[in-house]
């Protein structure tokens, strides 16, 4: 008798799904291939975790000898800027990343992340790469490219907010964040927010600013606020702005790039910030790569790179909204 226990062995997407995202994959390769663009192959475990407060590595242990603890990438970005500084020309990999404690809706904890390098290219280059690179993808599915628009992130902040987020004050993001639908800032959020004015526009981003996207197409929104700069550089033009843009399709965020920063000592002074963070938020320590800021002072090109999370861009492509649906088994089965 089949019940529907029986059934837990099968794939989580359609053989359909699966020829369609084989279609896509070899449709990537060649949007590089055409561009000359390098494809590579580095780590997926590595001897450092990210220091970024928001993500978090999954732990590998190594039997040895010796025993060692490892980490799966949660980026190839490391490995490949590595090889930037060593003389690499435009590259590109496709493959599998790992993040721990991402698990939902758009999450899963381990995902197939598209990274890729161009020499020379701004954030408005490389942005440009990206929406070319799906309405490349939306051909080969047969389908219209989405409309694209591009705004700042001060503009899209003000326009779904009413606050800047350059100059608001700690208060006025609260009050903003006081606003929301549905009671999403409760006692146990204010507690963990606390003063940290970041985490408040953070929050605003996800439920008020990423939400008013939804039906709008391709959104690039360009010049986060310094504070956020991750690993781009500040614009040299206006300090109060890092050179980073991420790519949006009606809400769903796709693409995070930087115009990168090559500075060996501005970059070991944000991981120390990322360190003050983890210790202040409770999180685990995590030592910050020093192959990476050898690399970097050893010279690393001017240059920018983006990371697409691919299985999101197929999601769009097919218009379903479970990550699952589109990978050929979803996390644990």
């Amino acid at each position: 008798m089949n019940t529907a226990g029986d059934q837990a062995w099968r794939p989580t997407a359609s053989l359909a799904t699966l020829e369609l995202r084989a279609r896509l994959l070899a449709a990537t390769r060649a949007f590089f291939a055409a561009r000359g663009v390098l494809e590579v192959e580095t780590p997926a475990l590595v001897a450092h975790g990210v220091t970024d407060p928001h993500l978090a590595n999954v732990a590998a242990t190594l039997a040895g000898p010796p025993a060692s603890r490892l980490w799966l990438h949660t980026s190839p970005e490391y490995h490949m800027k590595r090889l930037l500084a060593a003389g690499a020309p435009d590259i590109y990999q496709l493959g599998k990343v790992w993040r721990d404690g991402e698990r939902g809706r758009w999450h899963a904890p381990e995902f197939t992340l598209l990274e890729w390098y161009r020499h020379g290219f701004t954030q408005q280059t490389l942005a440009d790469e990206v929406v070319a690179l799906v309405a490349c993808l939306c051909a080969a599915a047969g389908r219209a490219a989405p409309a694209v628009r591009q705004a700042s992130y001060a503009a899209v902040f003000i326009e779904t907010t009413g606050i800047d987020p350059l100059t608001a004050p700690l208060e006025s993001a609260r009050a903003a964040a006081a606003r929301l639908p549905g009671g999403v800032v409760d006692d146990r959020l204010r507690a963990a927010l606390g003063d940290d004015r970041d985490g408040w526009l953070d929050l605003l981003l996800t439920h008020a600013v990423t939400p008013a996207l939804a039906g709008s197409g391709l959104c690039v929104v360009t010049d986060y606020p310094a504070d956020q700069a991750m690993m781009a550089r500040r614009n040299p033009a206006d300090p109060r702005v890092a050179e980073r843009f991420e790519v949006f399709w009606d809400g769903l965020e796709l693409a995070n790039g930087y115009h990168e920063l090559a500075d060996a000592a501005e970059q070991a002074g944000r991981f120390a910030a990322d360190r003050a963070r983890r210790r202040a938020a409770g999180l685990p320590d995590v030592e910050p790569d020093r192959a990476l800021l050898a690399a970097l002072a050893a010279g690393l090109p001017d240059c920018a790179g983006v990371a697409v999370g691919f299985d999101r861009v197929v999601m769009r492509v097919l218009g379903v909204d479970r990550i699952d649906a589109v990978l050929g088994f979803g996390p644990g089965s």
